[in-house]
């Protein structure tokens, strides 16, 4: 396959770098998460606006102090997306910008990233309240939903500090 970053090809914006780093790459495993990352981000994109849309509508008539939950949420989500769509942006920029890279950063990054949405997953486990979780949870389960909720917080970001350590020392 023809490297994107020799054919003149260049991308702009978030869009952009997903289908650039689409085409650019030969991993088949890295491939599959642009698209999972790509369908995932919109849900979860369209989630947060309409929360945001929902916390307006609560606050209307409220004290300027209620609103400021709706500041919260922004960094909630980016904190989420981030980590999320940092996994294409790392090789979009590696790819467009011609560096050798190691043959195996495409797969690598895109596995660290299918790792972040598993612990999204696991972390809200671990934050549902006792009267919603199963009573048939399983091994796993019953041990996720013994942790303290505030242990909800561990897994994404030890994941989302594993993309960045990932793509730091696999220059």
């Amino acid at each position: 396959m023809t490297d994107a970053a020799t054919t003149g090809e260049d991308y702009s914006g978030l869009f952009g770098a997903f289908r650039y780093s689409f085409r650019a790459t030969d991993s088949t495993v890295f491939r599959l998460y642009v698209l999972v990352s790509f369908v995932l981000g919109a849900v979860l994109g369209l989630t947060f606006v309409l929360a945001l849309i929902f916390w307006f509508v609560e606050t209307l008539g409220h004290s300027a102090f209620d609103t400021s939950s709706n500041a919260f949420l922004g960094v909630v989500a980016l904190f989420i997306l981030g980590p999320l769509f940092a996994p294409v942006l790392f090789v979009a920029r590696r790819h467009r910008r011609g560096e050798a890279t190691v043959p195996v950063y495409d797969t690598v990054l895109a596995l660290s990233g299918f790792l972040f949405v598993i612990s999204l997953y696991a972390g809200l486990v671990i934050t549902v309240p006792p009267e919603y979780q199963s009573a048939n949870a399983g091994a796993i389960g019953t041990f996720l939903y013994s942790l303290p909720q505030l242990f909800g917080l561990v897994p994404p970001l030890v994941a989302a500090l594993l993309i960045f350590v990932i793509h730091r020392f696999t220059r």
